[in-house]
């Protein structure tokens, strides 16, 4: 038995712990995770097994205590867990807290150098083993730390605080006992994290511990808003306090990054509401300042508080006293303000240390022979010059950095630290910034645009920006940074930025807003095309090259003067074939932004019309980074006017039928081997031909889309080589090449409908001729989409398969072979039981759109079947199939009141009652589910009750289902429901008004009705609400379905009041609708008129002849002389309308006829009233 220690050590034991042997024991992985592993331990991991081992035999009254316990601490301290230093280390996070808990109850409080040891163990273990404790472990080792700061000195504080700061990491929400303690009024952590506090290290610590309670975990709840709110406060605090006098610059900096840091776990950690007052212009101005922490030459003095709107205190920086006033500040933002000479003079001086390190590129820029001098002073001040003579000039001075590792120092001076820190303090603003921009409501972000993204015309002095630190910071990652926040604030912005203008320049004394917002822009445009210029690494570089996208992609082009978006265009083709796939990517996207944006733009129409050979672009510094395709020895630019695409048009004849140049170079990274393999994609391929990487492939096949979809008339030179790419895509077995294909087909579908559509005017002459279309589509059936639309495997390829058969051109299908039409239509059935609701929502949409061809809409059979279907898919449960099919519903009924129309009664014969019973329930249902269900559900109801015929709407099975779909649509036009379902809603009252067969004079649902068009005109606040109840009270065609005069006269009044208020609103959205409105209601009201009859005349001779008859007349007299336009929302839904205002005025004269012919008899002196004000209306509107 004495053998068996020296056989299995207790390090073996800790390592592999004892299992039973039995049917139920977990069955043997080789997983770290599992505390397994196939090798030897590692030699940390048998000295932290050792010493625990030890640790756990010690007692606390042993005589030898303190020095055991001191050994086995710095033995432990002593050891690298890392396991970037030893990846096989694999020390249990059981086995931690077993030890932790366990040293802690070890270690009295009273020996203080024995208590800072083991924080210290506590911050090495955890830190480095990245360890999650268990909540016992939390409680003891915070009740430790917090008794260790009421009772020990001082001077143990800050190794106390380093140990709860790594203790409390992610779990604030689970220290709520101890929170009172450490942020109450009089919490140690606010103590020491106060600006008061003289120990920089100890303010330092507490405010990272404060930082990590308020750090969330993913999936954890959020720290608790009070306390949040308390460390909130004292990070801003911090952040705004100035430099104490006797501080090192160094320490500040480590304070300043650590309250950073908290601030951004702050507004990380959960919905943030700043409070009211300047908090959030406080806040940015705090990062706007530390955006230029150490910024070389940057003396400026800093605003407290930045507004949203622009006062005069802060339209610019005044620049801080120097000591002699003749010499300007060094600024590296301002433009021609130093000379070469002045900078190097200021180095010889060697007064300040920041003018000695203002030239470096933190420990980086010594090898400063590679860029002339002269130029390196223009690229730091300069940069706003535009010729090409000037171009190459304009490059920062940190243009020759080759390295990413911008904190490299050999000698390791102090100097070289405080640029170190320096960086990771604006790193860390931008870092905040990022999350304020993304935590705040874009309209409140908008208004302090200005601050942050220059909008003064270029000349003068340029404020200091985020174009600034893009443009001029010597770290890549700072310049990242930045870039980040600008496309975080570029994102979603185009509603902000599309009342940018500057086609005709300002002829007033001031600069409209318009205008500045196209300054903005342009300005945007120039700095960051600079930044392409100038930037060498490639993680910079991609963020450059997104921004542009964001940019590009939310700025108006169409309202701006044409021409910048050409030298972008080209400026961009050298970097589609740049070494580093990230770039490549990126590129890719930013080509779709551009034919993306507001398509077809004729700006880049051109571009794309342009050969090859005319627009290859000027040699770029990173042209010696693109040759790894190069094997020719070409230079760079006969290599980039010459091998970007294989076939490139070389005459103007070929260049008119041929495919743009973009398309091309997308086909050719979609389908052709890749010319060599750049460093990052790695060798040893085993000389086998192999395609671009996937991503790179992807956004090519994004491009295409694009551009078949905005610039069709382009694109169907290739028509054929489109559906070649699409197949080729369709049978390879990558899910997202795939995918992308059948996307490609799909826009290409869509791109040609739109070429289709009236309302387009596409000439056609310049559509792609109907019988390619059908060629095209022919071979694409034919092809592997068929084998997309049933693979099961993949229900998201079916999805998009299914959305391609619903993008093939109506007057196309119709010239399908009769068995091709009859594929798509049955699988697209078959796949609307498919038990994915991806595919079985894109299956039912689908039917929803052929409903509507042609070809189609007249067939009973299909028309049958596809409501049967649709039926079937409202029951659904999931909602977004129940929304698809009450689409598919809505346009299916749409095609009945077409075939009504067209066809007659035959086709409402034809038509199942039961099947016509059963979409009327079915809606009716449907009206009461989810508003994006609701609002074409009761679109369908208004169709539905609109095609009722005489002999079902007297039938005893009907009466309960109409009264019930009246009273749905009632109910939802009063509802609190969203906008558009409640317009829809009124739209379909109006649709069921149209139908002469509803007694719309003595059905109980009736009064109802008109009751709710009639409170909603008049009251409701969206003005597209209004205009359609107006619309729906102005469709009845005969008095008697207005009933009885009270009810006439209720409708009269409403319309009136409706009328008399149409200008008040608060929202300046609803205000471009006030015209359209008004035009509605005067509609109506003269149609009440033109239909009115004796009865009538006392209660209307009493409206006319008021006030309010003076406001009536002057509205109507504008609506029968058509000055105001805007009527298109209500012309489409009233009737008998007309847009001539000869029309309008022969409409009125005939009404007048009508009433001057009734004899009145008791209400004669009502209806001379009447016919006063009419004929007072036309002798006003004849009038020259």
């Amino acid at each position: 038995m004495a053998a068996i220690p020296a056989l299995v050590s207790r390090s073996d034991v800790s390592a592999f712990p004892p299992v039973a042997l039995s049917a139920e024991a977990a069955p043997f992985t080789p997983q770290r995770s599992d505390g397994w592993q196939l090798g030897p331990p590692s030699d940390a991991e048998r000295q932290f097994s050792r010493c625990t081992t030890k640790l756990r035999a010690l007692r606390s009254d042993s005589g030898q205590l303190r020095e055991e316990l001191n050994l086995l601490f710095d033995q432990l301290l002593s050891e690298n867990y890392n396991t970037s230093f030893d990846p096989i280390t694999n020390i249990r996070a059981e086995d931690v807290c077993s030890l932790l808990t366990h040293a802690s109850c070890l270690v009295p409080l009273s020996q203080e150098h024995l208590v800072i040891k083991l924080c210290q163990l506590v911050h090495h273990l955890l830190n480095q083993l990245k360890v999650i404790m268990d909540e016992q472990t939390l409680d003891v080792l915070l009740n430790y730390t917090a008794g260790a700061l009421k009772v020990c000195s001082t001077w143990t504080h800050s190794g106390v605080l380093l140990a709860l700061s790594t203790i409390v990491y992610g779990n604030g929400p689970q220290c709520h006992q101890h929170l009172i303690d450490l942020l109450g009024e009089d919490g140690v952590l606010l103590l020491y994290s106060s600006p008061s506090q003289p120990d920089m290290e100890l303010r330092r610590v507490a405010l990272t511990c404060m930082a990590n309670i308020c750090l969330r975990i993913p999936g954890q709840p959020p720290l608790d808003d009070q306390y949040r709110s308390v460390c909130f406060g004292a990070f801003l605090k911090t952040l705004h306090s100035p430099k104490p006098s006797n501080t090192d610059e160094l320490f500040y900096c480590m304070v300043i990054q650590a309250a950073l840091k908290g601030l951004q776990c702050c507004l990380s950690g959960g919905k943030w509401k700043f409070g009211g007052g300047e908090e959030l212009g406080s806040v940015l101005a705090a990062l706007k300042r530390l955006m230029f922490q150490g910024a070389p030459g940057v003396s400026v003095e800093w605003p407290a508080v930045l507004y949203p709107a622009p006062l005069p205190q802060y339209d610019g920086l005044k620049p801080a006293q120097s000591p002699k006033p003749a010499e300007p500040p060094k600024d590296p933002s301002i433009p021609g303000k130093a000379s070469g000479n002045k900078k190097r003079k200021s180095r010889g001086k060697g007064k300040k240390a920041d003018s000695e390190e203002s030239r470096r590129d933190d420990g980086e820029e010594d090898d400063g022979e590679a860029v002339p001098a002269s130029q390196k002073v223009v690229g730091r001040d300069g940069g706003r010059g535009e010729s090409k003579a000037s171009a190459l000039s304009l490059y920062p001075t940190w243009k020759q950095n080759t390295s990413d590792s911008e904190f490299s120092d050999p000698e390791g001076s102090a100097q070289s630290k405080l640029r170190m820190n320096h960086g990771r303090v604006r790193q860390g603003a931008l870092h905040c910034l990022l999350a304020v921009v993304k935590g705040i409501e874009k309209r409140t972000l908008y208004g302090y645009w200005s601050s942050f993204i220059p909008d003064s015309p270029i000349g003068g002095t340029p404020p200091l920006t985020l174009l600034t630190i893009i443009l001029k910071d010597t770290s890549p990652k700072v310049r990242a940074c930045a870039l980040q926040v600008l496309s975080a604030m570029l994102d979603g912005s185009r509603q902000f930025l599309a009342v940018a203008e500057d086609i005709a320049s300002p002829r007033t004394s001031y600069t409209p807003f318009s205008f500045s917002l196209a300054t903005a822009i342009r300005e945007l445009h120039r700095a960051l095309s600079l930044a392409l210029l100038a930037e060498t690494s490639p993680q910079t570089l991609t963020q450059v090259i997104k921004c542009l996208a964001y940019l590009v992609a939310n700025a108006p082009y169409h309202r701006l003067r044409p021409g910048l978006l050409s030298p972008l265009w080209k400026q961009m083709r050298p970097y589609v074939r740049h070494r580093d796939v990230n770039v490549r990517v990126s590129v890719l996207t930013l080509y779709g932004a551009l034919v993306t944006t507001q398509a077809p733009l004729p700006e880049v129409q051109l571009l794309l019309r342009q050969p090859e050979s005319s627009s290859s672009g000027s040699f770029t510094p990173q042209d010696s980074a693109l040759s790894w395709r190069q094997r020719d020895g070409s230079t760079p630019s006969q290599r980039s006017s010459c091998t970007h695409s294989p076939r490139i048009p070389r005459t103007p004849a070929e260049e008119d039928s041929s495919s743009p140049w973009l398309m091309q170079l997308c086909v050719s990274l979609v389908t052709q081997p890749r010319e060599d393999q750049s460093d990052s994609e790695g060798a040893g391929t085993g000389g086998a031909v192999a395609l671009e990487p996937s991503p790179v492939r992807l956004e090519a096949l994004q491009v295409l889309s694009h551009l078949v979809r905005g610039y069709v008339c382009l694109a169907q030179a290739c028509l054929c080589e489109i559906g070649q790419v699409s197949a080729r895509c369709l049978g390879e077995m990558d899910p997202s090449i795939q995918l992308h294909g059948a996307k490609l087909l799909e826009e290409l579908g869509m791109g040609i409908i739109q070429q289709y559509r009236a309302e387009n005017n596409v000439p056609e002459s310049s559509r792609v001729p109907m019988n390619q279309v059908v060629q095209f589509w022919s071979d694409v059936l034919s092809g592997p989409l068929n084998a997309a639309l049933q693979n099961e495997q993949h229900p998201t390829l079916q999805t998009s398969a299914c959305d391609t058969l619903s993008s093939i051109l109506p007057q196309a299908f119709a010239q399908l072979p009769d068995k091709t039409q009859l594929m798509c239509i049955t699988v697209l059935l078959g796949l609307t039981y498919s038990e994915n609701y991806l595919v079985k929502t894109a299956a039912v949409r689908a039917l929803g759109v052929y409903i509507l061809f042609p070809c189609l809409r007249e067939d009973v059979m299909f028309v049958a079947d596809t409501a049967n279907t649709v039926l079937a898919a409202l029951d659904d449960r999931s909602p977004n199939v129940r929304a698809k099919a009450a689409w598919s519903l809505g346009n299916l009924t749409d095609t009945l009141i077409v075939n009504m129309e067209s066809v007659g009664v035959d086709f409402q014969k034809e038509l199942s009652d039961m099947l016509l019973l059963k979409m009327l329930q079915a809606a009716t249902r449907a009206s009461a589910d989810k508003d994006k269900v609701k609002c074409n559900a009761v679109r369908a109801l208004g169709n539905l009750l609109h095609f009722l015929r005489q002999s079902q709407v007297t039938r005893s099975a009907f009466q309960r289902p109409l009264e019930d779909a009246v009273r749905a649509l009632v109910k939802t036009v009063q509802s609190v429901a969203t906008m558009k379902v409640r317009w829809n809603a009124c739209y379909a009252l109006g649709n069921a008004f149209r139908n002469p067969a509803l007694p719309l004079d003595s059905a109980p649902w009736a009064p109802d009705a008109f009751s709710a068009l009639c409170n909603v005109v008049a009251s409701c606040k969206n003005f597209k609400v209004r205009i359609k109840s107006a619309a729906a009270l102005a469709v009845p065609a005969h008095r008697s379905c207005y009933g009885d005069t009270e009810r006439f006269i209720c409708v009269w009044r409403s319309l009136a009041k409706a009328l008399e208020n149409s200008e008040d609103t608060n929202d300046f959205l609803e205000y471009r609708y006030s015209a359209s409105l008004r035009h509605t209601l005067s509609q109506a009201l003269l149609h009440l008129l033109k239909l009115s009859q004796l009865q009538d005349m006392p209660a209307l001779a009493a409206s006319l002849a008021g006030e309010e008859g003076s406001g009536i007349k002057e509205h109507l007299i504008k609506y029968l002389r058509a000055e105001e336009g805007g009527g298109a929302e209500g012309e489409r839904d009233t009737a008998g309308d007309s847009f001539n205002p000869q029309q309008r005025i022969k409409d009125l004269q005939q009404s007048l006829i009508r009433l001057k012919a009734e004899e009145g008899g008791q209400q004669e002196s009502s209806k001379e009233v009447v016919v006063g004000f009419l004929d007072d209306l036309l002798k006003t509107c004849e009038e020259p």
